[in-house]
């Protein structure tokens, strides 16, 4: 791994968590070591779920888990998309949740969910993501399609189960409505610090 360590990079801890979920963790390991800017694609279900939302909908669960929630596990930005990492099971049980939360249901009428809540992919057993590369030195290139928004920094992550990915969805998808038209500054700069988690 790169000796100069940034917020951004996944620590040595971190890259063995990623890599315990491939068959072959050492071989991935051994990959990072020679090209810490190598994406991979790595199976979801036994270490971790995934759930994939649309950019801007994404950061806004990110907000929400930061800012009124225990904070999040490890995510990433992949080809305009966030991925929140999330416990095993997340991704068989957070559809039947989304479901039963009724998203259209006002005023005794119902419309359609996904004018609440964008479409939310949920990655399990059976399923593999491509996660972006250990290191946040990568060319601008590969920082535009991917890169870590929350590097996973310890071979144990707190990883949010479907009831809190379901909790930060509802919220994001109640403060939509009340986002300015004018973004921050720099919306890159925003710093989530994990210390905070609960």
């Amino acid at each position: 791994m790169s000796s100069s360590w940034n917020a951004s990079d996944v620590t040595p801890d971190g890259a063995a968590w990623l890599a315990s979920a491939g068959t072959y963790p050492r071989s991935t390991l051994a990959l990072w070591e020679e090209r810490p800017d190598a994406p991979v694609v790595l199976p979801c279900g036994a270490v971790f779920d995934v759930v994939s939302a649309p950019s801007m909908f994404g950061r806004r669960m990110l907000d929400r888990l930061w800012e009124d929630g225990p904070g999040s596990g490890p995510v990433a930005e992949f080809r305009g998309r966030i991925l929140l990492f999330a416990a095993p099971g997340t991704a068989q049980r957070l559809p039947a949740l989304l479901d039963w939360e009724e998203w259209g249901a006002r005023d005794g009428r119902e419309t359609n969910r996904t004018d609440a809540v964008p479409p939310l992919l949920c990655h399990g057993t059976g399923d593999a993501v491509t996660v972006p590369a250990p290191s946040g030195s990568a060319s601008c290139v590969h920082r535009s399609a991917s890169r870590w928004l929350v590097a996973p920094d310890t071979r144990q992550p707190w990883l949010p189960g479907p009831e809190v990915l379901l909790w930060a969805a509802v919220r994001a998808a109640r403060s939509a409505v009340r986002i300015s038209i004018f973004p921050p500054a720099d919306q890159d700069a925003k710093v989530y610090d994990v210390s905070r988690r609960r």
